[in-house]
């Protein structure tokens, strides 16, 4: 992989995580070698390799994602929870014959 390359497709997606999730898959399509999936969307010159195929279709906006919204988690209450039948006895039947 060309390191230019990968610095111009971080600059486009943002975060490594996500640039190294594209490449790969990218890389098995092209791989792949059936379909119009496998075919590059690119123009080259010379005879690059696969990954940097797919990083010359990242910074040339051939290829897009979307990177959905982080939304923060809240805690459960337990507030409406449905309790088993019976729980109160099973909850207590340890102390059943202790008296």
């Amino acid at each position: 992989m060309n390191g230019e390359l990968v610095k111009k497709a971080l600059e486009k997606v943002g975060n490594p995580n996500v640039l190294v999730n594209l490449i790969s898959r990218r890389v098995r399509q092209l791989n792949a070698g059936n379909g119009g999936a496998s075919r590059p969307m690119v123009e080259y010159s010379s005879n690059p390799g696969v990954a940097d195929i797919a990083l010359l279709e990242i910074i040339e906006d051939k290829m897009g994602f979307e990177v959905p919204e982080i939304t923060p988690l809240g805690r459960p209450t337990g507030a409406g929870r449905k309790r088993p039948q019976n729980w109160a006895r099973y909850k207590h039947s340890s102390i059943k014959g202790e008296t």
